[in-house]
């Protein structure tokens, strides 16, 4: 290795691996020499196409080109310290955050037809904007090109983590495609300043962050309605399908939607800001137009309730963002399964303090005595025994192949699967259906099982029960990895293997047929 080269590349990236951004220190660690744009892309042998990296790095990069492999880097570490923090993270806000944003507004004073707007501390330095009124919406906006500095993260109109997806958008942009959609921002001008609020295109403008663009084109809706942008985004990746919203953002969105028919709900009846003597039906009815979306917002927030509850320790082991393999759970999954078989689907004739103060509210007991399933759930699955450096993902090839894994990561990862849980779940539900049976309440529907409070001997057979189907032999079974875990199944296979013991090819997967009364002794 040419040592002049190493010391010359190293003192030019300023003592740092052109991956990790972390320190190298030559006396110490393991150098490697490569291409920032690899050969295969026109890359020349040129000192000025070199860098330096630490060998791990350069040996389990991300990808072949240096530059891409950098920018996922940051990516990586970005997701690995903000995972924690909340919801849809990291978001765009984290990135901004990350790589110098700040909170500060633009200068801007609006005249009828024309917006003025500056870069503080720079206030003499003037942009006139032509204004662009939208008679269908009758919303203004301009478009203008703003620093990174003055940019900001709606995250209530956007709550999406930035995905991996970011991985496509690094390679567009550095093959000089160009950007097809600006971002969209809002904005409300006080006092001749203006807070620029990104809530569209985010991933675009991430990935042109992580690559070193400092100034980004955006389209910026002036004094809007924000409840109506809200709307509207949430429509564009839902009913629309016009954004790739995965379903646990939509979900939040839902909620978001929710609260804001309550206010409105509240102001056209003249009731006070905390008034909740209303019922489900009753904003269902007033809002008659959109009955489908409210009835859909209603469940949203009952589903977001219940997934980032402060108690939900299943939460950990939930991928939001798709399955990529690194969590057991899809978000999908969850959705499928327990709040398919649970939830309430149709929106309650009770106001929504109804027993409130009692600790008998349908809804509130809903959420908390489904939180406290999948407490118990995870408990007995998953903590302790899920190995996150594991992982999830070709599992079951590893298993053909011979590879060793630990027999409680392999049982939690085949639980997860949702044609498994989805029948797991349907024990769950059984057991509950037959005490409240029992109890002399046959009128109670399947979705309103968990709106009555469970005694503390029902938790006690479910707990014995999600125990009793976790031990199976089957999930622990390594030979069973070609044949029933070679593939996905529907609901009904392991339904018809839970009741008779075998598949729908006779084979033999369960030494006998499971009896409810077996499993909660």
């Amino acid at each position: 290795m040419d040592m002049a080269l190493v010391e010359s590349l190293i003192a030019i990236q300023m003592g740092r691996c052109f991956i990790c951004d972390e320190a190298l220190d030559p006396s110490i660690d393991e150098i490697h020499i490569d291409h920032v744009i690899p050969r295969a892309k026109g890359g020349k042998d040129d000192p000025n196409n070199y860098a330096v990296t630490h060998a791990h790095c350069n040996l389990h990069k991300l990808d072949a080109d240096l530059r891409i492999a950098r920018s996922l880097s940051r990516y990586e570490r970005l997701k690995d310290r903000y995972a924690s923090q909340g919801p849809n993270r990291p978001n765009l806000g984290d990135f901004l955050t990350d790589l110098g944003g700040s909170p500060r507004p633009i200068g801007a004073m609006r005249s009828q037809d024309e917006l003025m707007v500056w870069f503080p501390p720079d206030d003499a330095k003037k942009i006139r904007l032509p204004i662009y009124h939208d008679k269908l919406s009758n919303m203004d906006s301009v478009f203008l090109t703003v620093p990174l500095e003055y940019l900001h993260h709606d995250q209530r109109i956007n709550p999406r983590a930035v995905g991996p997806r970011i991985r496509g958008l690094l390679n567009e942009f550095l093959s000089g495609k160009p950007q097809l959609h600006v971002a969209l921002a809002w904005g409300v001008i006080e006092d001749n300043k203006l807070q620029v609020q990104v809530f569209d295109g985010q991933h675009k403008l991430v990935s042109q962050l992580l690559l070193g663009v400092r100034q980004f084109p955006i389209r910026l809706f002036l004094n809007p309605d924000v409840n109506l942008l809200l709307e509207a985004n949430t429509h564009a990746g839902t009913t629309l399908r016009q954004i790739a919203f995965d379903q646990s953002t939509q979900r939040f969105l839902g909620s978001q939607l929710y609260w804001e028919k309550i206010d409105a709900f509240r102001e056209a009846t003249g009731r006070s800001s905390n008034d909740l003597g209303f019922s489900e039906q009753d904003l269902v009815q007033y809002f008659r137009g959109e009955r489908r979306e409210v009835a859909r917002y209603i469940l949203d927030d009952v589903r977001i309730g219940i997934i980032h509850h402060p108690e939900n320790t299943l939460k950990d082991y939930i991928e939001f963002s798709g399955r990529e393999g690194d969590k057991p759970l899809s978000y999908n999954t969850i959705e499928k399964t327990a709040f398919s078989l649970f939830l309430r689907k149709t929106p309650l004739g009770l106001p929504l303090n109804y027993k409130l103060e009692l600790d008998e509210n349908p809804r509130q007991l809903e959420k908390e005595q489904i939180v406290r399933l999948f407490g118990i759930l995870a408990q007995t699955v998953y903590i302790g025994h899920y190995d996150f450096d594991v992982g999830a993902n070709k599992l079951e090839e590893r298993v053909r192949k011979g590879h060793p894994v630990p027999e409680g990561h392999l049982r939690a990862v085949r639980i997860s699967r949702e044609e498994v849980l989805f029948n797991l779940m349907r024990y769950v539900r059984d057991l509950v259906r037959r005490h409240f049976l029992m109890q002399g309440h046959a009128g109670v529907e399947d979705d309103e099982l968990f709106e009555r409070k469970f005694p503390e001997e029902l938790w006690a057979l479910l707990e014995r029960l999600i125990r009793n189907l976790s031990q199976l032999p089957v999930w622990v079974n390594p030979s069973l990895s070609g044949s029933v875990f070679g593939s996905t199944h529907d609901h009904d296979y392991w339904k018809i293997v839970f009741e008779t013991g075998q598949d729908r090819l006779g084979t033999k997967v369960l030494a006998r047929p499971l009896n409810l009364d077996e499993l909660i002794r």
